[in-house]
């Protein structure tokens, strides 16, 4: 991990590194000017999903690029450049998603293991509104715990992380702004979305 970024707090512990937050990982101004310009820039789309015998919105916007072919009026080059600095791997996919308000969520759950590389770390950047993410063991053994991702933090979990724990972020009542994560992962070479 690097010198150069803010203090890290360790969340969750394992072999391969657990989950680790610095919740100023970027400077504040560099966070918002990033923040709007995926909010007005990204390809935006929203999806359904099938969840047991029925098909759902999802319940945020989403966004994906591959790292080979990221558009310049993005600044998702310099947020990988800065990631590698932090937490280097060989990154080839980014995720976004854009939770508009409150009511947008994500259900606990786990990276599929088949979607990511073994051994290899998926770095979330969250930028605008602050949203708290519920980490808790798979199976109900031991506490969980709770971190408010502050614009500009970065939370990178390890591949062990997405066997033993689950995490989160639920729907509030409490008037929140938009909030966006970039998710940096490494996909294995013919993966292809569900």
């Amino acid at each position: 991990m690097s010198l150069f970024a803010a203090a890290p707090m360790q969340l969750v512990e394992d072999a391969e590194g657990g989950v680790v937050c610095w919740p100023q990982w970027l400077p504040e101004a560099l966070a918002r000017a990033w923040f709007e310009a995926l909010h007005a820039g990204a390809h935006w789309a929203h999806q359904r999903r099938p969840m047991y015998d029925r098909v759902v919105d999802v319940p945020r916007l989403l966004a994906a690029y591959e790292t080979d072919a990221l558009p310049a009026s993005l600044p998702l080059a310099a947020m990988l450049e800065r990631i590698q600095a932090t937490a280097p791997a060989a990154y080839n996919a980014i995720g976004l998603n854009l939770y508009r308000d409150g009511r947008d969520s994500v259900a606990m759950h786990n990276d599929k293991l088949h979607s990511i590389v073994a051994g290899q770390p998926i770095a979330l950047v969250s930028l605008g509104a602050t949203r708290r993410m519920r980490i808790r063991p798979k199976g109900g053994g031991g506490a969980g715990v709770g971190v408010d991702l502050t614009p500009g933090s970065l939370l990178v979990m390890s591949h062990a992380s997405q066997r033993s724990h689950e995490h989160g972020i639920a729907k509030t009542t409490r008037a929140v702004g938009p909030r966006i994560s970039a998710v940096f992962r490494v996909r294995p070479r013919h993966w292809r979305p569900d």
